[in-house]
């Protein structure tokens, strides 16, 4: 393991003492599991991921427009407009 040193907020600190005695573990590995826990969420998210996750969308849907893919500015700028009425 690594030793670090961070700065945390006077908050900060004391939400991890609390956590770190209801758990009765160290401060150092609620941290890590923060750690763990922030790693391997929706936030962070790799890039493989994203490209499988837009490339599945693809035909998924329909505009019921035949020339979407000639017109989408057009059509783009149209449905921003009405969301701002």
């Amino acid at each position: 393991m690594k030793r670090t040193q961070i700065q945390l907020t006077d908050k900060q600190y004391r939400l991890l003492k609390e956590i770190s005695s209801e758990k009765n573990i160290s401060l150092a590995e609620v941290v890590r599991e923060a750690i763990s826990f922030y790693s391997s969420s929706t936030a962070v998210i790799d890039k493989d991921i994203k490209i499988h996750d837009a490339l599945s969308l693809i035909g998924k849907y329909n505009s019921g427009k035949s020339d979407i893919s000639i017109k989408h500015d057009e059509y783009l700028e149209k449905a921003f407009k009405e969301e701002d009425e």
